[in-house]
């Protein structure tokens, strides 16, 4: 690793833990200010991702085809002007719901401008062999960043108002535009074949490398469904808890925070685990094992032994999830041509905003026709059949890779 990745990484935790203060302030200002409805609130936590995933399909051939540090820079630069608006409009009095709802869209789409960009600039810098440990190091230092921000977040607010994680959040952006900046590297852009103009074909070249790779695919679709029930999932445990059981704010913030720190965990095994079982073997294995662990949410009960179900539960399905998202980070890029890696991670982020979205109001509805319990129990049972859609050894045979690139180098 050098000093390139150095100041990448710097970037990634500062934007990390700003980011992880300012969890859930948006949800927070729409209620203590605004006075939102929980319909309202709903709709700022589903219509900021899905819009904002919209808006961001055109922006992976764009990427693509244009250095990653200025990307990386100008999406900082955004995302640190449009959540100052926040505070400076509290200030004045002018505060509305409509600016919450178009805040979070361009966050969003700026963040998956800015995560195509930084894996493929990632991609750029770190030779092959060291990408699980660049990916492990981003792993850990995302489920520690949510350990201790939320906590820290909530504190903030209680001494410095409703608006003051939003401002550090907002810093943190800052901050890691200075440094991306430092880096001080002038890279080589993509070149584009042809007139130089973005044609509608490349909108879809990033969900088109995933749907023939014999081994992204299933990989793809698998973690679509993980990731969006697990997602769904989330809210539907906090109105359980915190309205129907009685728990204390701290204690569903502590049922969070403490399993974070079996992120660190999985994100230090996994280069050991790879490098003693194989990549495929962890795929499969800890693929599934992340899927068994939901169901045991829909058992919490009141009282102490519900808060350590929610922990143990919340524990090992960190434990799994940081063991595995480094290496499907680092096969992904390893399987994807370098010309290709912006669209291939913006499809993969804009898939993923919009299965989380579309899952998480089927929850919804689902928790009000029924009870939360029984969404998260249908959600827990979903979630045992995603393991069929992992692939098989054989479709992530490096035979069957190789055969598929040369497939793409002769179209």
């Amino acid at each position: 690793m050098d000093r390139r990745f150095g100041w990448l990484w710097a970037a990634y935790a500062v934007s990390a833990y700003g980011s992880a203060l300012g969890f859930g302030a948006f949800p927070l200002i729409a209620v203590l200010v605004l006075h939102a409805s929980p319909a309202q609130v709903s709709a700022l936590a589903a219509v900021g991702p899905a819009v904002g995933a919209l808006i961001a399909l055109p922006l992976g051939p764009w990427v693509e085809f244009h250095r990653k540090r200025p990307v990386m820079i100008a999406m900082d630069l955004v995302r640190f002007a449009v959540l100052m608006t926040i505070p400076v409009a509290y200030a004045v009095g002018r505060l509305s719901f409509g600016q919450l709802v178009v805040v979070s869209v361009v966050v969003a789409a700026a963040r998956i401008a800015f995560n195509a960009a930084s894996g493929a600039y990632l991609k750029a810098i770190v030779r092959p062999e060291r990408l699980l440990v660049a990916s492990a190091r981003f792993e850990s230092t995302t489920w520690s960043s949510i350990a201790v921000g939320p906590p820290l977040g909530g504190s903030a607010i209680g001494l410095f108002g409703p608006v003051a994680t939003v401002v550090a959040n907002a810093l943190s952006y800052l901050l890691s535009a200075l440094g991306v900046i430092a880096i001080r590297e002038r890279e080589q852009r993509t070149q584009r074949t042809g007139d130089g103009r973005v044609r509608a074909g490349e909108l879809l070249d990033g969900w088109r490398h995933v749907w023939t790779h014999p081994g992204l695919r299933p990989l793809y679709l698998n973690n679509l469904l993980v990731g969006g029930l697990i997602m769904a999932a989330e809210p539907l445990l906090a109105v359980l808890m915190l309205g129907q059981l009685g728990f204390a704010p701290w204690q569903y913030g502590l049922a969070f925070a403490v399993p974070c720190l079996g992120g660190l965990i999985g994100s230090r095994l996994a280069r050991r685990v790879v490098a003693r079982f194989g990549q495929y073997r962890i795929l499969r294995t800890v693929g599934t094992l992340r899927a068994v662990w939901v169901i045991g949410l829909a058992f919490v009960q009141p009282g102490v032994a519900g808060l350590a179900t929610v922990m143990a539960v919340e524990l090992a399905i960190i434990v799994s999830m940081s063991l595995y998202n480094p290496v499907l980070a680092t096969y992904r890029l390893a399987h994807t041509p370098q010309d290709r890696v912006a669209r291939t991670l913006s499809a993969w982020s804009i898939s993923s905003s919009v299965t989380i979205a579309v899952l998480s109001a089927l929850g919804g509805l689902l928790a009000t026709a029924t009870s939360p319990r029984t969404a998260i129990a249908v959600a827990g049972l979903l979630i045992l059949a995603s393991p069929l859609l992992l692939p098989r050894v054989e479709g992530l045979s490096p035979g069957a890779v190789r055969q598929h690139e040369q497939v793409q180098a002769g179209a």
